[in-house]
């Protein structure tokens, strides 16, 4: 495999590239996937999408040869992958898949720490690699090192599965649809800290899901594809939003349209609040009730140790409380920089008014309004508006 450290520009992926690739299973007319041919560029998230049993998780897993190709060529960082021994390079390529798929018997540490500990790795380098991924999915290896899966949520065990795919830092990663099996809340969270990763790793990602939602939020490039893999569009989220390709495409796209622009831009486009009264669990709840007194506010929101955010508090529970480690009501939703407008949108509905927005590391980094989304909307309706006239006095003039 090519070597795949980080460049000039941060790119720690490599180009990826199908040729005429064909899959035929015995005693089948039809092939299941025909003559595939596309170009994934290096440190970019691509995404397949199209209804089941269309070939594309077929396509993606002849990539790392769990499936072997009937006939073509592909290229990872220029080399042949089918020349490769199939062991070696598997290790040398992330997978991440619907459920996490995690050995049961074994604990998170010791899942992430597969990959490494078969090229070899030395049991120090394993495990101090093993808390760096701890740390970068969110999981903090004093609480969750020696779980077993059973014992994780399903958003915790994806965050393993992406951890353990991730652990040996290889330049690809394959992911099929990884995030289908939670609940929308964690599944939005999950889709963020791909998206945050990825701004810090710049992996080559190929993505699969049935969800075109996702596929505009995750993409920089989606390819929508038909019967046996044939490619509808391959294209970037802003063109097949804006130009299906043709009807197949268009009904993927669906209604709302325009709505759907909201997935493109993200909750770091816009501009945030910096009114909150934060506060933190060292606080005393007598202080906090005397800020919000003095400012004329009935919320404070709480922040952990690392100041990421936990709970909003209400000037009337902290009468009688003793501590800023328990009062208040735990938050439903956030939103991350990474987070989609429509993301937003939800977890507004969810909380009931502002939702506070995360940085990097889950810090806290202000707050976003309903009165902003709204007008963010309203913008895109009036450009909309104006790309029309502009396109009607072209046609008549």
């Amino acid at each position: 495999m090519a070597e795949h450290t980080a460049t000039e520009d941060n790119v720690s992926g490599v180009e990826i590239e199908l040729d005429h690739v064909t899959k035929r299973y015995s005693g089948t007319r039809a092939a299941a996937v025909d003559d595939f041919s596309m170009v994934v560029p290096a440190g970019k998230i691509v995404v397949f999408v199209g209804p089941s049993g269309c070939g594309k998780t077929t396509t993606m897993r002849m990539i790392n040869r769990l499936i072997e190709p009937t006939s073509g060529r592909i290229t990872i960082g220029g080399q042949d992958a089918l020349k490769l021994d199939v062991d070696t390079l598997r290790r040398q390529i992330g997978y991440a898949i619907q459920q996490a798929g995690l050995f049961p018997h074994f604990t998170v540490a010791q899942n992430i720490g597969v990959v490494p500990g078969l090229l070899g790795w030395d049991k120090k380098k394993v495990s101090a690699r093993v808390e760096e991924m701890m740390d970068l999915v969110g999981l903090d290896p004093a609480d969750f090192r020696d779980r077993y899966p059973r014992q994780l949520s399903g958003g915790q065990q994806q965050r393993v599965g992406v951890a353990r795919a991730l652990a040996a830092d290889p330049p690809v990663l394959l992911m099929d649809e990884p995030f289908g099996a939670v609940d929308p809340i964690t599944r939005g969270n999950l889709q963020d800290e791909l998206l945050r990763l990825q701004t810090d790793l710049k992996k080559t990602i190929v993505f699969v899901t049935h969800d075109f939602d996702e596929a505009v939020k995750l993409g920089d490039r989606i390819a929508v594809l038909g019967n046996q893999s044939r490619i509808l569009q391959y294209d970037t989220p802003e063109s097949i939003l804006a130009n299906p390709a043709d009807d197949t495409v268009a009904g993927f796209v669906g209604a709302g349209a325009s709505l759907k622009q909201l997935t493109l831009l993200r909750v770091r486009d816009v501009e945030l609040q910096q009114n909150a009264l934060t506060t933190t669990v060292t606080d005393s709840p007598a202080e906090v009730r005397e800020k919000l007194a003095s400012q004329r506010m009935s919320f404070a929101l709480v922040l952990d140790q690392r100041r990421r955010p936990i709970r909003w508090v209400h000037v009337r529970e902290l009468a009688n409380a003793s501590s800023m480690e328990t009062v208040g009501k735990p938050l439903r939703d956030i939103v991350s920089l990474q987070s989609t407008l429509q993301d937003a949108l939800e977890a507004m509905l969810a909380e009931g008014g502002s939702v506070p927005v995360t940085g990097a590391r889950g810090e806290y980094a202000g707050t976003i309004k309903l009165d902003t989304v709204i007008a963010t909307i309203q913008q895109l309706r009036d450009d909309h508006a104006d790309d029309h006239e502009a396109a009607g006095e072209g046609a008549s003039a």
